[in-house]
């Protein structure tokens, strides 16, 4: 070891000395004596190491910043909120739909205290703690009843877990899809136990080649939408309707996985349709499948609808209580339903509200912006996306603040500086420009997010 290296680990302070100085004081107050102490035993480890192969000895008051630091980034809340300024709706990296304030109201107080989860309050005895979101389901879907579980890949692997372990399920080859987060069809059903019949081609399966699969030990025949994708051109694919009425004919049930949970006609906004669970219920569906956040907008959950008696089965199966929701999910969403039963979905419901925003107000507040900044951009023509699994390739006309990169700097650099501020504030880079989509940003957030932007673009030019 050089001469410089020995010198340098001689001038390290202890972890007494550290744990005197008034910022580590106050550590220890916010967090615990041993929590401080074992960071600052690993931060002079570190320190150590440099220092052997070559580095400078850290001064203390770099080493109790770099504690400091560690502390605030280990023990934050997670996951914390940011401002979602990148344009997607329904954005999975930052945690899909914002929850209306009904909802999260609804939250908070079940959260608090206790709450009649499994007790009915008339009689005082037990009471199901589906009922309520059962109801509305129904109400909704048209359906004989629903059971809500923790996502939707568990709703479509619990019912063929109860419904078709041993058995075959019919699918077409096109809908063998991966569903995200590198779960794929083919891998619920190995799950569950049953097994995959593949039928058709990618681009093109007839409702023939369905009734030939279908034998004896046939458990379903599985519709699955192909909610993160398209396939154009060539294409074939038998309506629900079809299926049904196949199903019907061979006493074959008919499951229906729509994916994202979308109770309004999205044409109205110049969107594809995207498939409704109250239409596959009409047209006969026996069980459908769809998504509690993504379009519907509340919190994650997965929802399977359908015939009494089918439903009743699943909720037995003991994979059901492994897979339930907790009651504050429950409360979130029972309260986003109710939202869609009181028509006001598109005044309540933060994803239709954004889905629905007049590109006159998205260009106001751009300007706003814009004007708050110091004139620091640009607003010129996008297009936003609606994200998360749903209308694959569909944008909306918006409004975006193209922000001026400070001289000497980069968008990459202005982006990483907004990402790690306080509101952190996430934007998209087109063309090495950072730009911050209004309608994806809360009206609430319009005043955190200027002063984000200018304290960046500030700190930039410095």
């Amino acid at each position: 070891m050089s001469a410089r290296s020995e010198n340098g680990l001689r001038a390290l302070p202890s972890v007494n000395r550290i744990l005197e100085s008034p910022q580590s004081k106050e550590l220890v107050q916010a967090y615990s004596h041993n929590a401080i102490v074992s960071l600052a035993r690993d931060q002079l480890q570190e320190a150590r190491t440099a220092i052997v192969s070559g580095g400078v000895s850290p001064s203390l008051e770099q080493l109790v910043e770099a504690i400091s630091r560690r502390a605030r980034d280990l023990w934050r809340p997670r996951p914390s909120p940011v401002i979602n300024a990148t344009g997607v709706i329904v954005h999975t990296n930052l945690g899909r739909a914002p929850l209306s304030e009904e909802a999260t109201r609804a939250v908070v107080d079940v959260a608090v205290g206790y709450a009649d989860l499994e007790m009915d309050l008339t009689s005082g005895g037990r009471g199901g703690r589906d009922a309520a979101m059962r109801s509305l389901v129904c109400q909704l879907t048209g359906a004989e009843s629903a059971i809500a579980v923790n996502n939707n890949a568990a709703a479509l692997h619990l019912a063929l877990t109860t419904l078709a372990k041993d058995r075959e399920v019919v699918v077409s080859r096109g809908e063998a899809v991966e569903i995200g987060g590198g779960v794929r069809i083919p891998e619920v059903l190995g799950q569950s136990g049953a097994r995959l019949v593949e039928v058709g081609t990618t681009n093109r399966t007839y409702i023939a080649d369905f009734e030939d699969a279908i034998t004896e030990n046939t458990a379903a025949l599985l519709r699955v939408h192909t909610s993160n994708f398209t396939v154009s051109g060539f294409t074939s694919m038998p309506t629900i309707e079809d299926m049904v009425d196949l199903g019907r004919r061979r006493g074959v049930p008919v499951f229906h996985n729509i994916g994202s949970g979308c109770l309004l006609d999205t044409s109205q906004f110049g969107l594809t349709p995207e498939p409704m669970p109250q239409a596959s219920i009409s047209a006969g569906a026996d069980l459908v499948f769809f998504s509690g956040d993504k379009l519907l907008g509340g919190p994650q959950a997965g929802i399977i609808a359908g015939g009494e008696e089918l439903i009743r089965l699943i909720s037995r199966h003991p994979l059901a209580r492994a897979v339930r929701i907790d009651k504050m999910t429950m409360a979130a969403l029972t309260a986003t339903l109710v939202h869609y039963v009181k028509e006001e979905a598109l005044d309540k419901v933060p994803v239709w509200r954004m889905v629905s925003m007049p590109l006159g107000d998205i260009e106001a507040r751009a300007s706003a912006w814009l004007l708050k900044i110091g004139n620091r951009g640009e607003i010129i023509d996008g297009r936003s996306t609606v994200g998360g699994g749903s209308l694959p390739g569909e944008t909306l006309a918006t409004k975006l603040l193209a922000l001026s990169t400070p001289q000497g700097s980069s968008a990459d650099a202005l982006a990483a500086q907004l990402r790690t501020g306080d509101p952190p504030v996430v934007g998209r880079i087109d063309e090495d420009r950072l730009l911050l989509d209004p309608r994806t940003v809360l009206p609430e957030q319009d005043e955190e997010l200027t002063r984000a932007v200018a304290r960046a673009l500030g700190e930039g030019t410095s």
